[in-house]
């Protein structure tokens, strides 16, 4: 049978470093960017924050190359004539990267379902957010890892409400404050929690982890949240409620996430709260899920 694979799509600007180019666009106006890019299409674009974690993407791909696991997309604002110099960066760079949409300057979430993708990541905050309102999987990578993982295992932490669940629990606290929030999770305890827009992608991964044994899975999650005891139990019941196996869960009561996703090796870790975000990226990849009540204007 046919494996269904996990599809990601990335920006051009989360894959490669463009900030040059993009300080021309910024400064002079989009015929001058088309210019540059085309006057230095043959000049190979160096690394941008997404990139070491597209490149542990496709690298599950190595045990199955006639059935791969994962397929990347890219999704840029480019268009088709400025794009070959991302096109030869891909290559330069072995990247197997065959399918893409170049918009011409308008936001390109729109081919997110077209390409039947379970997440966006880029580094325009209004194209993730565009996303997250259609429905889909999406956030704003802030920075790049600062530690060399050496492991092939592909390692994500999620953060729990607003991420993997719904804001529903967070909005009680916000507005009630921790013991409205902690009573209110100990009564619905055995009620599981609404999915919020990662659980899709939680559960694309959690496909291709059925596909091996534990011990063998290029594949471990985490969850990574600010509960503690007794909110913890609802999160427990949710998750065997939805049939999804999470393989590491720290209940952390408040304390910093940053020390135990760098002990965790995460490649990436998706927060809702960009100070959560920022203090994490000290120590591994970081993306912005602006999603739910905190991120409300």
């Amino acid at each position: 049978m046919k494996k269904q694979k996990l599809v990601v799509a990335v920006s051009s600007r989360a894959l490669f470093n463009l900030d040059d180019s993009h300080a021309v666009f910024e400064t002079q106006g989009k015929e001058a960017f088309c210019r540059y890019q085309i006057e230095h299409e043959d000049e190979i674009l160096g690394p941008g924050y997404g990139f070491s974690l597209v490149k542990k993407f496709l690298g599950l791909n190595e045990s199955c190359p006639n059935d791969p696991l994962v397929e990347i997309i890219l999704l840029s604002q480019n268009s088709a004539d400025t794009g070959l110099r991302i096109f030869n960066s891909i290559s330069h760079h072995g990247l197997n990267i065959t399918r893409a949409a170049f918009t011409s300057g308008a936001s390109p979430y729109s081919y997110i379902s077209a390409f039947g993708a379970h997440l966006f990541l880029s580094i325009n905050a209004d194209d993730v957010a565009k996303a997250l309102e259609a429905g889909f999987a999406a956030a704003t990578i802030l920075c790049g890892s600062s530690i060399t993982c050496h492991s092939n295992q592909l390692r994500i932490a999620f953060d729990g409400d607003s991420v993997l669940f719904s804001d529903e629990s967070e909005r009680i606290y916000q507005q009630s404050g921790l013991n409205v929030f902690t009573e209110n999770e100990r009564k619905e305890a055995k009620t599981p929690l609404p999915g919020g827009p990662f659980k899709e992608f939680l559960s694309a991964l959690h496909y291709i982890q059925t596909q091996f044994d534990s011990l063998s899975s290029p594949i471990r999650t985490a969850l990574v949240t600010a509960r503690g005891a007794p909110a913890h139990e609802r999160v427990v019941r949710t998750l065997r409620a939805w049939g999804i196996r999470i393989d590491e869960a720290l209940f952390l009561g408040g304390m910093a996430k940053g020390d135990f996703l760098k002990a965790f090796g995460a490649d990436i870790f998706f927060d809702d709260q960009q100070g959560h975000c920022e203090s994490a990226a000290k120590h591994v990849t970081s993306a912005h899920v602006p999603h739910g009540i905190i991120n409300k204007k």
